[in-house]
């Protein structure tokens, strides 16, 4: 079995107190699905306690700093009007951090098996019931992500397996710090249509499914 990497990038929709001013008046804005990805870390949480390995995930809201992304795409509205020492802080405390604790985890990981899959988990607006499994950078991911989909509900839900085509800012430096011949690369895309309205299942029904899956496909 691979060592398993778990990230979860937009997983709170937490403000520092240092930037509360800044959304006061946003609140509601903050806690959307525009200010993080509701069910995201709580998929996280279960498959690392399945995997029994360390999670790694976002402390911030994606309105303050978006983790995946670089550049002036890193800001959204409101965060682009701080001063540019103030962002380039946060960019260290946040998304270096983030960054550097994946660096850590996969040094060590890389010294001790012979594969690493690396799981991505999103959450997002996407038709109700779909979950999309986007595979790159190793035979192994592409393997474990088509055994993961035929082992989900297909009969009530809506599952693939495809090539990680969108590439973030994130993916791309995943790409380049990391040996190919190694490491794979599985993005879990889930729509929040189970988490927030329990459709077409309820929520703990299809993430304890997808974890199951997840980790029959793993051994």
């Amino acid at each position: 079995m691979p060592a398993i990497l778990i990230t979860c990038s937009n997983a709170t929709c937490a403000v520092p107190e240092a930037n509360r001013e800044l959304f006061k008046g946003s609140e509601e804005l903050v806690t959307s699905t525009e200010g993080w990805e509701p069910g995201s870390l709580n998929l996280a949480q279960g498959l690392a306690m399945r995997f029994s390995t360390p999670l790694i995930h976002g402390d911030v809201t994606r309105l303050l700093i978006d983790l995946d992304q670089g550049g002036e795409e890193r800001w959204s509205k409101i965060s682009s009007k701080l001063p540019e020492a103030t962002r380039n802080k946060l960019v260290d405390r946040h998304q270096e951090k983030f960054r550097h604790l994946i660096e850590v985890r996969l040094a060590e990981d890389f010294k001790r098996h012979d594969a690493v899959i690396h799981l991505i988990i999103h959450t997002a607006p996407i038709a109700d019931g779909r979950i999309r499994l986007e595979y790159i950078a190793s035979p192994l991911a592409r393997e474990i992500a088509d055994k993961a989909v035929k082992l989900l509900p297909s009969s009530e839900v809506d599952p693939s397996s495809v090539p990680l085509m969108d590439k973030t800012p994130f993916i791309r430096w995943l790409l380049e710090s990391f040996p190919s011949e190694k490491y794979g690369i599985i993005r879990i895309t889930v729509s929040q249509s189970f988490f927030m309205r329990s459709v077409p299942m309820r929520w703990e029904t299809i993430k304890k499914s997808l974890i199951q899956a997840l980790v029959d496909a793993a051994k």
